[in-house]
């Protein structure tokens, strides 16, 4: 399983917003140079985020984003799911198959499934701040 782009930087953005928490709303043109991300896709992925309700932001001077909670009430696996669609690696988990129920493969990708999501969920965004340095 690989992910994408969008993951891998809307966890990099989430991880600086745990590290800032507490210390009001920061500037898109702020977080785009600490994680060396676009502030064009860094936006979209904060939108995306903002809409899944994990994130936050202020308009005006003291402008920019924030975490909707702290950093330990938010895990990795909120995040991945927001901007991944679900994290369903298998088209058969999202229902899309009509032989689902004598798929012989089928129980393999719902307990990988689980399995991930069981790990990530695991995951405070505090823990990966602490650990990231971004």
């Amino acid at each position: 399983m690989k992910l994408s782009s969008k993951a891998r930087y809307g966890l990099k953005a989430m991880c600086y917003l745990a590290q800032h928490y507490g210390q009001g709303a920061k500037p898109l043109n702020a977080m785009a140079s600490s994680t060396q991300l676009s502030e064009k896709y860094l936006e979209q992925l904060l939108a995306i985020l903002r809409k899944a309700g994990l994130v936050e932001s202020a308009r005006g001077a003291a402008g920019g984003y924030y975490l909707s909670r702290s950093p330990e009430q938010i895990s990795a696996g909120e995040v991945l799911r927001a901007v991944e669609d679900g994290l369903v690696i298998v088209d058969c988990l999202s229902g899309a198959c009509d032989n689902r129920g004598q798929c012989a493969t089928y129980h393999v990708w719902n307990k990988l499934y689980r399995a991930i999501n069981d790990c990530l969920d695991a995951m405070p965004l505090s823990s990966l701040a602490e650990e990231s340095g971004v």
